[in-house]
C-alpha cells in the first residue's frame, strides 16, 4: 500500500507523447517538491494537509480545462496557470500550460525539459505558497 504524497504532478497524454522522458522528469520533480515543502513546514498539522495536484497541459488541454467548472475557488496566477481550491476537501488542482512557444523550444532542445519544468513548477508552487500564506521554497 502506498500513501498519496501531498504534491502530485500529472502530464496530459499529448505532452507524454511528445516528450518520452516526461514521466521520469515529473517523478523526480514531485519527490523534490514534496521534500522541500516538508522541510519548509507546510505539513505541520497532519489532520489538515492540503493535497496539491499539478496538471501539466498542452495549449488545447489547458483551454479545455479553462472552460470547465471544477468547483472550488478559482484563482488565475498568470495567463498560463490557474487553480481550483476546494477548501472543504483540502484539495488544490492547479493547471499549468506548456505554451506553443515553450513547446517549440522544448521540441528543438529536449535536454532543456527537466530544468525548464523545474523552474516553471517551482515558480507555481511559490505562487501557491504566497496565496496560502505558506513559506516559499
Amino acid at each position: 500500500m502506498t500513501e498519496e504524497l501531498p504534491i502530485s504532478i500529472k502530464a496530459c497524454d499529448e505532452l507524454q507523447d511528445i516528450f518520452p522522458s516526461l514521466n521520469s522528469v515529473t517523478n523526480k520533480l514531485e519527490a523534490q517538491l514534496n521534500f522541500q515543502t516538508l522541510a519548509a513546514g507546510w505539513y505541520g498539522d497532519e489532520e489538515s494537509i492540503l493535497l496539491i495536484s499539478l496538471y501539466l497541459q498542452s495549449p488545447e488541454d489547458f483551454a479545455f480545462q479553462q472552460r470547465q467548472n471544477n468547483g472550488g475557488e478559482l484563482t488565475y496566477f498568470a495567463d498560463d496557470v490557474f487553480s481550483y481550491h476546494d477548501q472543504q476537501e483540502q484539495q488544490l488542482s492547479c493547471y499549468i500550460a506548456i505554451t506553443e512557444t515553450e513547446l517549440k523550444l522544448l521540441r528543438q532542445q529536449q535536454k532543456l525539459l527537466a530544468g525548464y519544468l523545474q523552474k516553471k513548477v517551482l515558480k507555481v508552487i511559490n505562487l501557491i505558497a504566497n496565496k496560502l500564506s505558506l513559506l516559499a521554497i
